[in-house]
């Protein structure tokens, strides 16, 4: 199992940005296909972005499209989610997730066998 740890949350006004970092200890997890999702209290967990760095490839949800960019650094096995003008509704809680089979399949959490504890997002008006 690889520890997969989350930070960067925080309280930012709209229209402001945070950086999300998600790092792993351990062993490397830069051949794994990586995504962030977030969960509001009561509801499913959303897919918000995922990469495939080793293609060159993103992949983001149409509510955030424009507005974050998830990369990754292979050397220091992490991920992060850069969010650009932030609004209330990108309020939850963020977790970083880890495909170990890379599978094209990306906006599912089914498709993730590892997952963070969890990073608070809250944005205010």
């Amino acid at each position: 199992q690889v520890p997969l740890v989350e930070s960067g949350g925080g309280l930012v006004q709209a229209g402001g940005s945070l950086r999300l970092s998600c790092a792993a200890s351990g062993r490397t997890f830069s051949s794994y296909g990586m995504g962030w999702f977030r969960q509001a209290p009561g509801k499913e967990r959303e897919f918000v972005a995922a990469i495939r760095w080793s293609v060159g490839s993103t992949y983001y949800a149409d509510s955030v499209k424009g507005r974050f960019t998830i990369s990754g650094d292979g050397p220091r096995n992490a991920v992060y989610l850069q969010m650009n003008l932030l609004k209330p509704g990108d309020t939850d809680v963020y977790y970083c997730a880890a495909d170990v089979r890379a599978s094209s399949i990306v906006g599912f959490p089914a498709e993730y066998e590892l997952w963070g504890q969890g990073t608070q997002v809250t944005v205010v008006s």
